[in-house]
């Protein structure tokens, strides 16, 4: 269950979420057993933010009850059509956060893919969260820049807007963005009235990084599977991580 209890490390007070991302029931169990916060249902398969399916979606929300429920959409290209049948898709499914992965060239492909996902799923259920994903690794793909996610999660009505990496190849987000960058990246999403996520291959060498960096959540999965994220969720490595948290 999400707890708003600060915890003060090393003269930091964090208050971070932690979002596990389980491929199936046994995972989310595992997950939620644990101690994670937020139980996010993607498919490693499909890539980064890989979309998992409708029915494991609810089968996932049957199993794990009141537990807050994410799912992701994928890493999608500029197609808002596809993009907001998606989100709907994963909102009717149980969803509480639906998360787009932004495979996007410019800011205003990224803002009208959002702006989209937005209406759909809000017109379905106002209280339901837009999760809008962009990558650390940007510049090496050729996609859009996560700093430009403050104001465009600002004018589409977003509610969190987060960092991962696109390619999975063993380099974390910290490869890519520097602690400087992802505090900016933070502050400019609290001046535009947004939650933030940081996510990408993170380690238990990361944790004094993100303590101090200090985001709402943080999404994981390759760190607790033992390093690889094709592996399956431990849950004692849940709970390591949480208490590390």
């Amino acid at each position: 269950m999400i707890s708003d209890k600060n915890i003060k490390s090393e003269g930091v007070v964090v208050g971070m979420r932690l979002l596990v991302s389980p491929i199936n029931v046994e995972e989310a169990k595992a997950a939620v057993n644990g101690g994670a916060d937020i139980i996010d249902v993607k498919n490693p398969k499909e890539g980064s933010l890989g979309a998992n399916f409708p029915w494991m979606i609810r089968s996932v929300k049957d199993a794990i009850g009141e537990e807050i429920l994410s799912a992701t959409l994928g890493d999608l290209i500029y197609k808002p059509g596809t993009a907001s049948l998606a989100a709907l898709g994963a909102a009717v499914s149980g969803a509480e956060y639906i998360k787009v992965g932004l495979w996007v060239k410019t800011p205003e492909e990224a803002l009208d893919m959002v702006k989209n996902v937005v209406r759909s799923v809000k017109e379905y259920d106002s209280e339901k969260k837009v999760v809008a994903a962009a990558y650390s690794d940007y510049e090496r793909l050729g996609l859009v820049s996560p700093f430009e996610l403050p104001d465009i999660g600002a004018k589409a009505g977003a509610d969190v807007i987060m960092v991962d990496t696109g390619k999975k190849d063993g380099k974390t987000t910290f490869d890519f963005l520097s602690e400087d960058d992802l505090m900016r990246f933070v502050s400019g999403a609290k001046e535009s009235g947004l939650q933030t996520a940081i996510a990408g291959s993170i380690g238990f060498k990361d944790l004094d990084g993100i303590k101090r960096i200090n985001p709402d959540i943080i999404g994981v999965r390759g760190i607790v599977c033992g390093g690889d994220r094709n592996s399956s969720i431990k849950e004692e490595l849940v709970k390591q991580l949480k208490s590390s948290l």
